[in-house]
């Protein structure tokens, strides 16, 4: 069971690609000794291994495996390499904020409806390497490009890599609160119209609902009943704006059986009416999703 940190970007913004390439060090070549360069640093091996430093920390990196250095610590050899060693290198870095987290602390960076928390591994082993391999020879190519169609390309396979991490990582039991947390929002958001009980929410998931709701008050800071209301009450204020469907058609859409209740709750959460929420957009020119967010649940 891995304990290694977590880096943790909420977007968007996206993380963004900034230059890569592949390294061959013949044996008795090294890391670079260098601090503060602004910019993530990482490192995939194909051959050899990589003996790097960061702070305090040290690792061995071998073939199939990946690392991430931070842009504002001390990088540095901890000895050359012994064999030659082939490695790609990609330097990215993000206008958004973001956090490395130790001990499986789940963090202050969450998705909500409209963003996502991007989780990258700070270290990875790929038992089946070969996908990552091509991504980043794909990813070399179009860094190598000038015209305006390689910028477009080399964001689009430096994404694709990001998102095979972030991916990657699930599988890791120790991650389990997060993994479990999203798999469960991801679930209540698919089926809000309908009736989701925290049973259900067990039987589909295979866990104990207390351990289902003990994830996600750890990731999102609230139970099952609490984001699945949040979320209905999400999509009420979108159907408002942009439909004239009846208050009724609207509870009955959002998983309420009743519509007294319904309008309850949405004055409840949103501090007026649906009828009066819907009034503030009636014969604007543009309903924004800025407006949509400013509303406090």
């Amino acid at each position: 069971m891995s304990s290694e940190p977590l880096l943790t970007f909420l977007s968007p913004p996206l993380p963004y690609f900034i230059e890569s390439n592949r390294t061959t060090y013949r044996a008795g070549g090294e890391h670079p000794n260098r601090r503060n360069i602004g910019v993530f640093d990482l490192l995939f091996v194909h051959s050899g291994k990589l003996y790097i430093g960061e702070e305090s920390q040290t690792w061995e990196v071998g073939p199939g495996q990946m690392l991430i250095l931070r842009p504002d610590k001390w990088h540095y050899p901890t000895k050359p390499c012994t064999e030659e060693t082939v490695f790609d290198w990609v330097h990215f870095q993000t206008a958004g904020p973001w956090e490395e987290l130790d001990d499986l602390n789940c963090g202050t960076l969450r998705g909500d409806y409209y963003s996502y928390a991007i989780r990258l591994p700070k270290t990875m082993t790929f038992s089946l390497p070969e996908e990552v391999i091509t991504l980043f020879g794909k990813l070399h190519e179009a860094a190598q490009g000038t015209s305006h169609a390689a910028f477009w390309q080399r964001q689009q396979w430096f994404l694709h890599l990001l998102q095979l991490f972030d991916e990657g990582w699930r599988s890791d039991a120790a991650k389990a609160p997060i993994a479990v947390a999203e798999e469960a929002a991801a679930y209540l958001k698919m089926h809000f119209r309908t009736t989701v009980t925290n049973g259900k929410l067990g039987e589909v998931l295979g866990l104990h609902p207390n351990y289902i709701a003990r994830c996600m008050s750890e990731v999102f800071d609230c139970t099952p009943q609490q984001y699945l209301l949040a979320y209905r009450m999400d999509q009420a204020k979108l159907m408002l704006m942009k439909t004239n469907w009846p208050i009724s058609r609207i509870a009955d859409e959002t998983g309420f059986k009743q519509t007294p209740h319904f309008s309850r709750s949405f004055a409840e959460h949103v501090g007026i009416t649906p009828l009066s929420y819907r009034k503030r957009f009636t014969g604007s020119s543009g309903s924004r999703l800025s407006d949509l967010r400013e509303d406090k649940y």
